[in-house]
Order: C-alpha cells, then sequence, then structure tokens
C-alpha cells in the first residue's frame, strides 16, 4: 500500500491532483498536506473529503521539525510536491514569502525524505512540480525543452529555478529517488481569481473592468488542468527517475486574444448583445520582468510516457467558463477582503 504525501493539495493543481489519485487508486493511502493560505481552499475537495483513503494535513512546509515529525509518524514512501507560492506579482510585491514557501521548504520535504528514507530508497519517489517560466522568455519562434538553460527572470521563477537545483542536487549527492515536471500556464475549475482566465470571468459577471498588461502580447502556453493532473499521474508511476519532463498544452496565446475570446464566449452565455464584454477591456502599466513567451515542447513526455492533451483550448475553456458560471458561490466566497485590497492594489491604469 503507497502512502503519497501531496503537498499543496488544496490548492488549485493540487486538488486536481488529490482528487485524481484518491479515486483512481483506492489502494493508496492519499495525504494531502496544506496550510490553507488565501489559494487553499477544502472547498475544492468536497467530493472526495469522506474517502477512506483520503486525509488532511494543515502544516506549514516551511516548519522543517514538522515535517520530520510528520515523515516519521505516517512513514510517507511518496511525494508529490505542489505546495508554492506561485504568483509572479505577488512574488514582486514580497520576494521573501516566495524565497521561504518555495527554497526553504523544499529543502525541509527532502532532508525529511533523505531522513526516513535513507536505509531504504527502494521504491520511494520525489516528485516535485516546476514551471516553464524557470526558463526565462522566449522570442517569436522555438520552444523550452528539458535542457533548455535556466534564465529566470522574477522572483518567483527564481525560486521556483532554486528548488529545482536542489531536487536534482539531493539526488546526485543523496541519491534521493526524484523526478521534476515544468508545465506551461494552467487554467480551468478551481483556480483562484488572481489568475487571468477567472479574473476576465468573475470581472465580466460583474461588469468590472477587465485589467490587461501592457498591449495584451505577451505569449503563454495554456494546459487544461486535468490534462496536467494526467501527466502527473503518469509521471509519477512511469518517469525515470532523476529525469526531468516538459507538460505543454500546444496551445499558444497572446493574453490579449484569450481575454477577447472569453469576452465573446461569457456574452454568449449571459446572454449579453456580442462586443458587450470587450468594451471593458483596460490596458494597465506592465508588470516588471514581464517575460513575451513561453512555450513547451513536451515531445519527451509523448514519446516516453505516451501522455497527450485531451483538450484543445477552445473546448477546454468552454468547459472552465461553465463550470464557474455554476459555481458562483465557489467564485464569491472566494473573492475575499483581503483579495480584493491586492487586487486594488497591483492593476494600475497607464
Amino acid at each position: 500500500m503507497k502512502k503519497i504525501l501531496i503537498t499543496g493539495g488544496a490548492g488549485f493543481i493540487g486538488s486536481h491532483v488529490v482528487r485524481l489519485f484518491v479515486n483512481k487508486y483506492p489502494d493508496y493511502q492519499i495525504y494531502n498536506l496544506d496550510q490553507l493560505t488565501y489559494a487553499g481552499n477544502l472547498a475544492n475537495l468536497t467530493d472526495i473529503e469522506k474517502k477512506p483513503n483520503y486525509h488532511f494535513i494543515k502544516a506549514d512546509i516551511v516548519d522543517g521539525e514538522t515535517m520530520l515529525q510528520l515523515f516519521k509518524k505516517h512513514q510517507f514512501d511518496s511525494v508529490i510536491h505542489l505546495a508554492a507560492e506561485s504568483h509572479v506579482d505577488r512574488s514582486i510585491s514580497n520576494p521573501m514569502e516566495f524565497i521561504m514557501t518555495n527554497i526553504v521548504g523544499t529543502v525541509n520535504l527532502l532532508n525529511a525524505a533523505r531522513h526516513i528514507w535513507k536505509d531504504d530508497m527502494e521504491g520511494k519517489r520525489f516528485y516535485h512540480i516546476s514551471t516553464d517560466e524557470v526558463y526565462g522568455s522566449l522570442g517569436a519562434e522555438g520552444f523550452f525543452v528539458e535542457t533548455t538553460p535556466y534564465d529566470p527572470h522574477s522572483p518567483y521563477s527564481a525560486s521556483k529555478a532554486s528548488s529545482d537545483h536542489l531536487v536534482r542536487a539531493y539526488h546526485d549527492t543523496y541519491k534521493l529517488p526524484v523526478v521534476i515536471s515544468n508545465c506551461s500556464n494552467n487554467y480551468g475549475p478551481n483556480q483562484f481569481p488572481e489568475k487571468l482566465i477567472p479574473l476576465i470571468i468573475n470581472n465580466i459577471r460583474h461588469s468590472k473592468p477587465l485589467p490587461v498588461y501592457g498591449k495584451g502580447e505577451n505569449v503563454r502556453d495554456w494546459l487544461y488542468v486535468v490534462d496536467h493532473a494526467r501527466a502527473i499521474d503518469v509521471i509519477f508511476h512511469q518517469g525515470a527517475d532523476g529525469q526531468t519532463y516538459n507538460i505543454g498544452g500546444h496551445n499558444e496565446w497572446k493574453n490579449i486574444d484569450i481575454v477577447r475570446l472569453v469576452c465573446q464566449i461569457m456574452d454568449e452565455k449571459l446572454e449579453r448583445e456580442k462586443g458587450t464584454s470587450e468594451k471593458l477591456i483596460t490596458f494597465v502599466k506592465d508588470r516588471a520582468g514581464h517575460d513575451l513567451r513561453y512555450a513547451i515542447d513536451s515531445g519527451k513526455l509523448q514519446r516516453e510516457l505516451g501522455w497527450v492533451p485531451s483538450l484543445q483550448f477552445e473546448e477546454g475553456i468552454r468547459h472552465t467558463i461553465d463550470w464557474y458560471l455554476s459555481n458562483q458561490q465557489w467564485l464569491d466566497e472566494v473573492t475575499s477582503g483581503n483579495y480584493l485590497k491586492y487586487y486594488e492594489g497591483q492593476y494600475v491604469k497607464r
């Protein structure tokens, strides 16, 4: 029986991974560890919270002693590490929070795993989930591959790059069995509305301005979160020790084009006159160190492990919009006073 610790399991991506593993592997014991900061929400998991193989632990990965005691108590044989501060804008405002969680927190987990597993590494796995932002910015052409040199440009991406390097160092130095994946931008149900797509959906609902950085020319590769969870499942079970796998959605879009597509679909869904939502688009001052383009080549993952994305963006975005419109209470509850204060200070008109 596997005992898997999933960190950050109440967050956006983490909740989809927890749900997949709890439902697909009833013989596994799944331990969801989350500090329940603003982006962690147990309401994301109400459908599986009573399953006999699901366990929740409220704790902070920055607390190294607590991590060690949890490993001693539960004897986890695997870790899927998703817990992270993940919003670039917040990292610019408060870089130390990102350094502590993303770097120190990762090292605490590595140390706990090394301590408990040191006499028997057989069947163990430490899976670290990272981001394509560690690679920096692309020009108009080309793709990130697993061997692309790291070139982070924000405190967020630098903290994730640091954690990637440390995971590899623990593999090379201590023979810890690790695997890493770097993914492109995720979208889908349960995403906190500081991120572009749920932010636009929520603001259109309330006929509020739709803030777009600069001219909206920045390009991202978008990955449906359920497809990302499927990829994590495949890499966890089949990935080769010490290897890195890039996960991409093969869906490159300019930010402004995404906003316009969401406007079009929302007008249709809300039965508003065509073009109503586009009138809300407001261009705001660009953020510092804003990378122009990210694009992932996930060919290695496809060739070696057989994973391919199941949805194209137009289909996935409709699923996503339908979910938010059907779960407006969830959206209203997470847009708390603290979030609104942050939001008001972040987007400044040009």
